[in-house]
C-alpha cells in the first residue's frame, strides 16, 4: 500500500472513531434528557473536549494530505468530505453537550414528562440517533442507497419540530407551564432539529464522496 493510501485509510479510521464518540454522546443525551439523569449529563459534558480534539486533528490531517499528496478524483472527494463531516460531527457533539448542560442547570426543576410525550421528544431524539448511525453505516459500507431513508427521517424530525410550536404555545397560554420553561424546551427541540439537519448534510457529503453527485439544495434524493 502506498503511503498516500495509508494516510487516506488512517483518515477514514479517525473519522470513524470520532463518529462513534459523537453517536455515543447523542445516545447518552437522549437518555439523560428523557430520564432527567444529571450524572449521565455530566459524563457527556466531560467528554466534549475529546470531540473537539478529534475535529482539530482531522482538519489538520486533511490539510496535510492535500498539501503533501495532491489527491485527485475520488481521493480528493474523500479528503474534502471528511473535512466537512468532521465539522458537522463536532457541531452535533456541541448540541449533545448543550442538552447535557441544560439538564445539569435545571436539575432542581420538576420535569413535565407528560409534555415531553405530547411534544414527541423521544421520537425526535430516536430519529436523529438513527440518522447518525445509518450515516456512519453508509460511509463504512460505502452504500449510498441508505441516503434516501436517512433524508426521509429528517422530514419526520422537521414535522415534529413544527408541531411542537402550537403545543408549547397552548401550554403557556393555559398556565400549565411558565413562559421560561416553554422557551427553554423550545430551544432544546430546536437543537435536536439542527442535529437532523447536520445528519442530512453529512449524507450529502457521503454521496458526493462515493458517487460524485451533489445533493445540496436539491428537493429530493433517490
Amino acid at each position: 500500500m502506498k503511503h498516500a493510501e495509508k494516510e487516506l485509510a488512517s483518515l477514514k479510521d479517525e473519522i470513524g472513531q470520532m463518529w462513534r464518540l459523537v453517536l455515543s454522546q447523542l445516545e447518552k443525551a437522549k437518555r439523560a434528557y428523557l430520564d432527567s439523569d444529571v450524572e449521565l449529563a455530566r459524563e457527556i459534558a466531560s467528554r466534549e473536549k475529546r470531540v473537539n480534539s478529534f475535529e482539530l486533528k482531522i482538519d489538520s490531517d486533511c490539510e496535510n494530505c492535500i498539501a503533501l499528496y495532491n489527491p485527485v478524483a475520488i481521493d480528493l472527494r474523500l479528503v474534502l468530505s471528511m473535512m466537512k463531516i468532521s465539522i458537522m460531527l463536532e457541531r452535533i457533539g456541541d448540541f449533545a453537550d448543550a442538552i447535557a448542560k441544560y439538564i445539569i442547570r435545571e436539575s432542581g426543576a420538576a420535569a413535565d414528562d407528560t409534555l415531553k410525550a405530547e411534544l414527541r421528544v423521544e421520537a425526535m431524539l430516536e430519529a436523529v440517533t438513527v440518522m447518525l448511525a445509518d450515516s456512519y453505516a453508509a460511509l463504512d459500507t460505502e452504500n449510498t442507497k441508505l441516503s434516501g431513508r436517512i433524508l426521509a427521517q429528517d422530514e419526520v424530525v422537521d414535522e415534529i419540530y413544527h408541531d411542537a410550536v402550537p403545543v408549547l404555545a397552548e401550554a403557556i397560554r393555559s398556565g400549565r407551564i411558565s413562559a421560561e420553561y416553554g422557551l427553554k424546551t423550545m430551544l432544546i427541540i430546536r437543537k435536536i432539529e439542527r442535529i437532523g439537519d447536520h445528519c442530512s448534510n453529512i449524507v450529502e457529503e457521503i454521496v458526493f464522496y462515493i458517487d460524485a453527485k451533489v445533493l445540496k439544495h436539491s428537493k429530493s434524493a433517490d
